[in-house]
């Protein structure tokens, strides 16, 4: 069976090895369930964060965000990731004039339990070793629910 850790037989995209590679140090069960709920409170919180600096900053960051799933070369992972990002954009904007002091809070907080997890699961964050790996956790996340819909990505 196929796991979001493991890449599919007789595939070597880049998505796979690194969602393999991400797979390693989320294996925890409760680790993994943090991350699951964690990751996009901090995709969203971000997306906060930048449009609070001005909101041509977030737009650019999402644009190059887009920019990156798409040379992964996942038809699937890029319609859900532009979909994850459809939804931060309009929560961000229906958070109105608090958008800075409630994606402030989101992002402490995820971040505390983001580290509770991998204190946890006794390894680093992936992003330690290399900062894509920001842009790979919420596939992670999504490779659990695809799994769990027997969507192949």
């Amino acid at each position: 069976m196929h796991s979001a850790a493991t890449p599919l037989p007789g595939t070597d995209r880049k998505v796979d090895r690194l969602l393999a590679h991400y797979g390693e140090s989320h294996q925890n069960p409760t680790n993994e369930a943090i991350h699951m709920m964690a990751i996009p409170a901090i995709m969203l919180s971000l997306v906060g964060l930048l449009y609070a600096l001005h909101p041509w900053v977030a737009y650019a960051f999402v644009a190059a965000s887009g920019v990156y799933y798409l040379t992964l070369r996942s038809a699937s992972f890029l319609i859900a990731m532009g979909v994850c990002i459809v939804v931060a954009l309009a929560a961000v904007h229906a958070m109105g004039d608090l958008v800075l002091p409630i994606s402030a809070a989101i992002f402490v907080v995820a971040w505390i339990f983001q580290f509770i997890g991998h204190k946890i699961e006794g390894k680093k964050p992936s992003f330690f070793e290399d900062i894509q790996y920001l842009w790979v956790g919420p596939l992670f996340v999504l490779s659990r629910l695809f799994l769990r819909l027997g969507i192949r990505w």
